[in-house]
């Protein structure tokens, strides 16, 4: 069984190679049924924390362009 690292610990790229890693994993021969239900809550909490960052920095963006697009009406 794969050694889990806290995924408050992991960076984006980190935590979508675990996910990739997880599912070929999961789709092999040797898939140990007495680990699927580790593997799958892993990626659970995996892909909720990638869908967060995802919607943090999504909203971080519009905050900058709205306040670039403030600066630029205000100059004009």
């Amino acid at each position: 069984m794969m050694d889990f690292k806290p995924i408050s610990e992991l960076t984006y790229a980190q935590s979508v190679s675990e996910l990739e890693s997880i599912l070929r994993m999961m789709q092999s021969d040797t898939c140990d049924i007495d680990h699927l239900a580790a593997y799958t809550r892993r990626a659970t909490e995996l892909l909720k924390a990638c869908r967060t960052r995802l919607t943090t920095t999504e909203e971080e963006l519009r905050d900058i362009l709205a306040s670039l697009g403030n600066e630029v009406a205000r100059n004009s």
